[in-house]
């Protein structure tokens, strides 16, 4: 029996896989403690689960107070949350995984009621109109307040302390999260930036912030032990987002830009909803941003088995992150090389607290 491209090691400059299958990033909602430390019993015992995939990328861990808008989600910012992040990288190198964290700051998507009343932090005092989920349940978003360039400055500094947190944690390395409407990505798009100084108006300059805080981390932690993740096609009122005519250059820009790095990956979504009426979007992410990017590509959302070999099979990506399927499937790894059909998720149970839904998935055997 051939087996399957997604199956396959993938060894690279700066990784060496044991398949090409990828946990991508999901929020679980499971750090329910005052301090938001990830736990033993919880958080080891999920990823440790999942240690047969080629490489896991943790739930957005928020690189400061500032940064956290969803309620019980983990951070990397104090040392607590070091020690509890030492204890999930020790069971899945125990078993021999691989594993990232990602490091977050959702800027506007917060809400006062994370920040003791103070505004949440923006490119511009621009209101996402969305829901906030808050420890008193859904509210509506605010105006935030328009980052100072010392707000910028100490934003950078915090995801170069969370990227040093995460080696001192044991993390393999980290992913900035640059994508799904928040922080980074509310700089890039001019719905959300209408600045007028180096940080808005043009692309450079609009992405200027992303690039100020790759260029600090690598001076801290090996630039080989960063990946990136973006949304190019993203066009959701749920994250506040809109595509318009500079919408794909600006993402054309970076990822061009990044081949002056030497990161571990670049690490794309494609179109969480229909794009093909939209004007200016791109409809297939993968094939369109491939040939621009000289490194390893990783490509997500919604892909199965069979389109995970396609992808790579004609080349258009080298790695494939499964989202919801590793939810539901600890084992999906061996369930791909089985042949076993994969079980269903519960999605009431994504974001509630305790092991239901969580780490009590059984495996096929």
């Amino acid at each position: 029996m051939t087996k399957h491209t997604v199956l396959q090691s993938y060894i690279s400059k700066n990784l060496h896989l044991k398949n090409r299958v990828v946990m991508a990033p999901m929020t679980r909602s499971r750090a329910n403690n005052e301090e938001n430390v990830p736990t033993d019993e919880l958080h080891g015992i999920y990823y440790e689960q999942r240690a047969s995939a080629g490489l896991i990328i943790t739930e957005g861990a928020q690189v400061s107070k500032e940064a956290v808008g969803y309620i019980h989600t983990p951070g990397i910012y104090s040392k607590a949350q070091i020690e509890g992040w030492k204890k999930v990288t020790k069971r899945v190198h125990n078993k021999g995984g691989k594993i990232f964290i990602q490091l977050w700051h959702v800027g506007r998507i917060s809400h006062p009621d994370f920040h003791d009343g103070k505004l949440p932090l923006a490119p511009s005092a621009i209101n996402p109109n969305r829901k906030s989920y808050t420890p008193d349940g859904f509210k509506d978003t605010v105006t935030p307040r328009e980052m100072t360039t010392e707000d910028i400055d100490r934003t950078i500094q915090d995801f170069v302390n969370a990227g040093k947190n995460a080696m001192e944690a044991g993390f393999d390395g980290v992913e900035v999260h640059s994508s799904n409407g928040y922080l980074f990505h509310q700089f890039f798009t001019k719905c959300s930036n209408v600045r007028t100084d180096n940080y808005g108006g043009t692309i450079e300059n609009r992405a200027r912030f992303f690039f100020d805080t790759l260029d600090a981390m690598k001076k801290e932690i090996p630039e080989q032990k960063i990946g990136v993740r973006f949304n190019p096609s993203l066009h959701s009122a749920m994250a506040g987002i809109t595509i318009d005519e500079e919408t794909i250059p600006t993402f054309e820009y970076i990822i061009k830009k990044l081949n002056e790095y030497d990161l571990a990956y670049v690490h794309l979504s494609e179109p969480f909803s229909d794009v093909s009426e939209v004007p200016h979007a791109v409809t297939e992410i993968a094939k369109h941003f491939r040939p621009l990017y000289n490194g390893t590509l990783m490509i997500n959302t919604d892909f199965t088995l069979e389109k995970g070999n396609n992808v790579i099979n004609d080349n258009e990506a080298d790695l494939v992150a499964y989202g919801k399927s590793y939810i539901s499937n600890p084992d999906l790894v061996e369930r791909f090389e089985n042949g076993i059909e994969l079980a269903d998720w519960d999605s009431k149970t994504f974001y509630t607290t305790g092991k239901e839904g969580y780490t009590d998935y059984p495996n096929y055997k």
